[in-house]
């Protein structure tokens, strides 16, 4: 028996060192390496780290820059928490027809391009919009598009964290002649803190590393670090005060980060419905106003902008036509860019790409993570999610300054879809990683007692579990590197552009023929996306998420 179990450990150990090597290999290259080549510049030239931050503390518009980063990454949580309550309460407590198509429908916002948002609201605020308002460079823009992106995250994290409470103790309040409000107040609010505060902290890491949204709707009129990060490093050709600006973001971010995995875990804990999820109908005043309020904020936040830009996209003149999108297809050698459909063309090949690197690396690395418990695989689950956590502008300056040597690769076409696979990698380990932890350990030790090898185990167990999840993280990896601006602004050629820098192009110069083009194209990109979440939708396997 202690011979069998010996052998069985020893193919475990064995099985998880090789599925390591690839993912330790491509992680430290892409991830680690850029971010300590960013420090390098920081210390290193003739100013040096002390001077580079001197120089941020001294400039009144880069103190002014981290300031409003952090205030408006503040306000835009706050705002979020505010009006996503609604929808929470309503998903966690009770149960509706449809359901489960509101919940789907939230998480397409979530995903949505930066730049596809940030043309709706262009259509929707700017001067020709239906408001008959212009809010283009406005703080109010920034924040209503951050409380659109982020209003998925609240509803899902506090929701569920909600819907998974014992309520017991809320029931025996009540019918010791509390209130419904004191209740809440006293007994269902404390234990949704932690909630609260995890949901808070994504939001918080999201708005204080928004990109797109303030480039698009603030121009370089409003800054926050990404955007001064951005101009430093590209046009100011100023590396190191750049590298001193992601070093203050990337403490940020880590206290973010730091943050959401102490509320995650203490949110987790507190999920111990005894009586598993049990939902009531909307009965009464109070659950149908609230049922109300809800689906309108909701339709009012989501709906409106992205229907607004389909209508736009369709404006030809007075009237209403296709011309827009038959103007992507009749190349114009004097156009902002003369192929708009060769960046569509360019992002499919590039999501392509990126798809198979990150469903290859975050498959090994979730099948490494389930082997067996040990420090390296633990330590490798929470590091994954770094790359998720760090700018995309952070990832892409990396990049810029780390690979100029020994092979000069900053202009290769081969480094968009690698940015864009280590930031799709953590959604592939996340949507794989539950499934793998539910196959029994009794298994895969049976098999290799029986005498099967660790590869025989893998391809006659493993693999045909996690290959329906690999789908879904497929399907996750090709919409985000269909919709990444962050890094590939800095790493894709003029000559190659993507769906997301063509339409930041078409939305920087003025006229309407250019602008039509741009949103026609966000409209096609905000297709393509919407139809991957309707089909990662259809290929779940139970709760395949763990964010």
């Amino acid at each position: 028996m202690d011979r069998s179990h010996d052998r069985v450990m020893k193919a475990q150990r064995s099985t998880q060192r090789w599925l390591f090597a690839l993912p330790i290999a491509f992680l430290t290259t892409f991830f680690v390496y850029p971010i300590v080549r960013i420090m390098a510049v920081s210390f290193s030239g003739d100013a040096g780290i002390v001077d580079s931050f001197s120089t941020v503390i001294r400039t009144a518009s880069l103190r002014g820059t981290t300031w409003f980063t952090l205030w408006q990454a503040l306000a835009s949580t706050v705002l979020t928490l505010i009006f996503a309550f609604p929808a929470a309460a309503l998903v966690g407590r009770y149960q509706f027809r449809g359901r489960r198509l509101f919940m789907a429908s939230l998480t397409v916002p979530f995903v949505m391009p930066t730049v596809v948002v940030g043309a709706a609201f262009l259509a929707l605020l700017g001067p020709d919009g239906p408001l008959g308002v212009d809010l283009r460079r406005s703080v109010t823009a920034i924040l209503i598009a951050h409380v659109f992106f982020n209003y998925a995250v609240v509803v899902r994290t506090v929701g569920g964290n909600w819907a998974n409470l014992d309520r017991t103790t809320e029931e025996a309040a009540r019918v010791l002649g509390a209130g419904q409000w004191q209740a809440f107040r006293r007994i269902t609010l404390p234990q949704l803190m932690p909630s609260i505060r995890a949901a808070a902290s994504i939001v918080f890491l999201f708005t204080f590393t928004s990109f797109g949204v303030v480039l698009l709707l603030g121009g370089f009129g409003i800054n926050t670090i990404e955007v001064v990060i951005f101009r430093e490093a590209t046009v100011n050709l100023d590396l190191a005060v750049a590298g001193a600006l992601a070093l203050i973001q990337m403490v940020g971010v880590a206290g973010a980060v730091y943050a959401y995995g102490r509320s995650g875990r203490q949110a987790t804990e507190r999920s111990v419905s005894a009586s598993g999820v049990v939902l009531r109908p909307i009965r009464g005043f109070p659950a149908r106003f609230l049922q109300l309020a809800a689906l309108g904020i909701s339709a009012l936040l989501l709906a409106v902008p992205l229907g607004g830009l389909v209508v736009r996209s369709l404006t030809v003149g007075g009237g209403l036509g296709s011309a827009n999108f038959s103007s992507l297809f009749s190349p114009d050698r004097t156009a902002v860019v003369t192929a708009p459909w060769q960046a569509i063309f360019n992002s499919i090949q590039i999501a392509l790409g990126a798809t198979v690197i990150s469903v290859v690396i975050g498959t090994l690395l979730a099948l490494a993570i389930a082997q067996r418990p040990t420090r390296l695989s633990s330590t490798m689950d929470a590091l994954v999610m770094l790359p998720l956590g760090t700018s995309a502008v952070t990832v892409g300056f990396g990049f810029l300054v780390a690979f100029d040597w020994p092979i000069d690769l900053r202009t290769s076409p081969i480094l968009v879809p690698i940015a864009h696979a280590l930031i799709a990698v953590p959604f592939v380990v996340r949507t794989t990683l539950p499934v793998l932890r539910a196959v029994r350990a009794r298994l895969r030790e049976a098999a290799t007692v029986l005498g099967a090898s660790p590869r025989r185990v893998l391809a006659l167990i493993d693999l045909p579990i996690v290959s329906r999840a690999a789908l879904v993280g497929a399907g996750f990896a090709f919409a985000i590197s269909m919709g990444e601006f962050g890094a590939t602004a800095f790493l894709v050629r003029p000559d190659r552009p993507t769906l997301t820098t063509a339409i930041f192009r078409l939305l920087s110069k003025p006229g309407d023929a250019t602008f039509g083009q741009a949103i026609a194209m966000s409209v096609i990109l905000m297709v393509v996306t919407a139809s991957l979440v309707a089909a990662i939708d259809r290929f779940r396997v139970g709760n395949l998420g763990e964010f």
